[in-house]
């Protein structure tokens, strides 16, 4: 074996790079991780969505997004992976709010009761605390939790993504909630 060259052809390149190379203006790279993760996006979004042209459109915001804002990109905070199924998570939420508003009938000044603004802002409090709260998770336990729910794998396929054992994810995960469990209850404080 030594002595021996390795076979000629390039390693596709790690997403981090390809994401830098994005940063540069590669098209090449963006087409390599769309390739990479579009088919992952859409299915988070049409899960969010329940309708597929909704879900390509957001596909489509999504990648545009990180087109444009490669450069915001923190290895530090994530994998792109995690990255980018956030921001599909984020996105298509906005889609289904705007679908909403949209679809919403006019209501009268006496069909709207007193507490519809008050809930409204408690929701809009608690996805600002939740948001809050996963930011300030370790990295590695913010990922694997952004990995299931929001990219909707299982403990396994993230074990086989992530190249750790399956232990360590269940480990990551199951302290990662912890942490999110104390950082809410701390925010209602």
């Amino acid at each position: 074996m030594e002595g021996r060259d390795l076979p000629v052809g390039r390693l596709p390149d790690a997403p981090e790079r390809l994401v830098e190379r994005i940063r540069e203006g590669d098209e090449a790279a963006f087409a390599a991780l769309y390739d990479r993760y579009a088919r992952q996006v859409f299915s988070l979004a049409l899960g969010i969505l329940r309708e597929l042209e909704a879900a390509e459109d957001v596909t489509q915001e999504v990648f545009l997004a990180l087109w444009r804002g490669a450069a915001r990109f923190d290895p530090r905070r994530g994998t792109p992976e995690a990255w980018i199924l956030t921001l599909a998570h984020h996105k298509s939420v906005d889609a289904l709010r705007r679908r909403k508003i949209r679809r919403a009938e006019p209501l009268s000044d006496s069909a709207v009761g007193p507490e519809d603004p008050m809930e409204e802002a408690l929701r809009a409090l608690q996805s600002a605390q939740v948001r809050a709260a996963l930011e300030a998770l370790p990295p590695t336990q913010r990922e694997i939790l952004a990995l299931a729910y929001y990219g909707g794998l299982t403990q396994r396929d993230i074990a086989r993504r992530l190249a750790l054992p399956l232990g360590t994810v269940k480990t990551r995960m199951r302290d990662g909630l912890l942490r999110l469990r104390a950082l809410l209850r701390e925010a209602a404080l």
